[in-house]
């Protein structure tokens, strides 16, 4: 570890602490984007904020190369009652950061601050910090701000950390990393009666059972087999009570999966159960579909310099190039749409150990030690891909 290094590492662990004790959700970030951006211009970097809302983009311009990459890390907490005691524990009631995102914060600060000590770098890094992850709706937000516009970037890089995997251990894949997640609405029209004379009603309790079970072969008979997803009935409301068939039933549910088309798939065959059905019935429907996060889907150029980069901070054996995809979602594939890039887990612990709580638990606080390998993981991608002529030679990029 260099002295800069042992610097930086106890200025993030500060920084960290701070945005923990002071959690903001979704496009509330105002106090933890002026934080940012304070420190973003005490590096020396050009500094923009209000993007998408409470997004901030600090720029790094090195040289005389055009070439230039993002580096992303995410800024919301969650609506979570912090438990547990610690010193720098949530001031703020029903808000805390139980995703690891305060982290995330201080790691992609350290590398701007390791950056921004490096003469040899070769081009641009725009350092995107962005709200609202947890809603699905900032990197939107940004993009919609003009993010890829106003911020030119080749390629954009996340990291996330992630209990379950050993601490300090990098995995990422090609392809689908994480999933799409879509909802569905589905409201049954029918006509109530009394409970002892069925015969009177359009029972919408059948339709709406009908209608969950035929749901479940949209994967099992309509999806190729070698492709995943995950299609969930999560809630089943009715408008009657005890000795009443009721009007009406609602049916809610969630979809996941790691390509447009299956997205698409999803969407026509569940329409076309839901009509069908309540038509043999007699029955209305209402149907909607609704798209809340985009498949995280890998660049494998940018996977292959992703791991080139884990390697170099953390070891062979301690890289995989090639991880089990997850079906929870991400709104970093919003991004991924735009630019090529590489989304990558880094563990923070196993079950029992200290950084190995669930993420969106109370009792979650992020693992220090992670800090500094999260932030030589990100200057070494910065480092990599914007190296000079001689360097570039060396690591091997173009």
């Amino acid at each position: 570890m260099t002295t800069l290094e042992s610097t930086v590492e106890q200025e993030m662990i500060g920084w960290r602490r701070h945005l923990h004790a002071h959690p903001e959700t979704g496009f509330e970030e105002r106090e933890t984007a002026a934080y940012v951006a304070a420190q973003l211009a005490s590096f020396g970097l050009e500094v923009a904020t209000g993007i998408g809302g409470t997004g901030v983009v600090g720029t790094l311009k090195r040289g005389s190369s055009n070439r230039a990459i993002g580096l992303r890390a995410d800024m919301d907490a969650l609506a979570i009652q912090e438990a547990g005691q610690r010193p720098h524990g949530s001031r703020t009631p029903g808000r805390m950061h139980a995703c690891g995102h305060d982290g995330h914060m201080a790691m992609l600060l350290g590398a701007a601050r390791l950056l921004s000590a490096d003469p040899a770098l070769d081009g641009v890094v725009h350092f995107v910090f962005q709200p609202a992850e947890e809603h699905g709706r900032g990197a939107k937000a940004m993009i919609a701000d003009g993010l890829f516009t106003r911020f030119p970037m080749d390629e954009i890089y996340g990291v996330h950390s992630m209990p379950g995997i050993a601490a300090g251990r990098f995995e990422t894949r090609p392809g689908g990393m994480m999933a799409a997640e879509d909802n569905f609405v589905i409201r049954i029209q029918g006509r109530g009666a009394h409970a002892a004379r069925p015969h009177m009603s359009i029972d919408p309790i059948v339709v709406g059972a009908e209608i969950v079970l035929a749901l479940q072969t949209i994967v099992a008979r309509s999806l190729d087999p070698t492709a995943q997803a995950v299609v969930s009935v999560t809630e089943f409301i009715t408008s009657g009570t005890r000795n009443v068939i009721p009007d009406t039933v609602t049916i809610k549910g969630d979809t996941r999966s790691y390509a447009l088309q299956v997205q698409a798939l999803i969407q026509a065959r569940m329409a076309a159960l839901v009509a069908g059905i309540c038509a043999a019935h007699g029955a209305g429907h209402e149907f909607e579909y609704t798209f809340e996060f985009e498949p995280t889907l890998n660049s494998p150029a940018c996977v292959q310099k992703a791991v080139r980069a884990a390697i170099a901070v953390a070891g062979a054996a301690r890289v995989d190039g090639d991880c089990p995809p997850v079906l929870a979602s991400e709104d970093f594939g919003a991004f991924l749409l735009v630019v090529p890039g590489n989304y990558m887990f880094l563990g923070s612990g196993l079950p029992g150990e200290p950084g190995g709580v669930p993420l969106h638990s109370p009792e979650f606080d992020f693992n220090d030690n992670l800090l500094l390998p999260g932030a030589r993981y990100f200057a070494t991608i910065a480092q990599h891909c914007l190296a000079g002529a001689t360097a570039a030679a060396v690591t091997g990029e173009a």
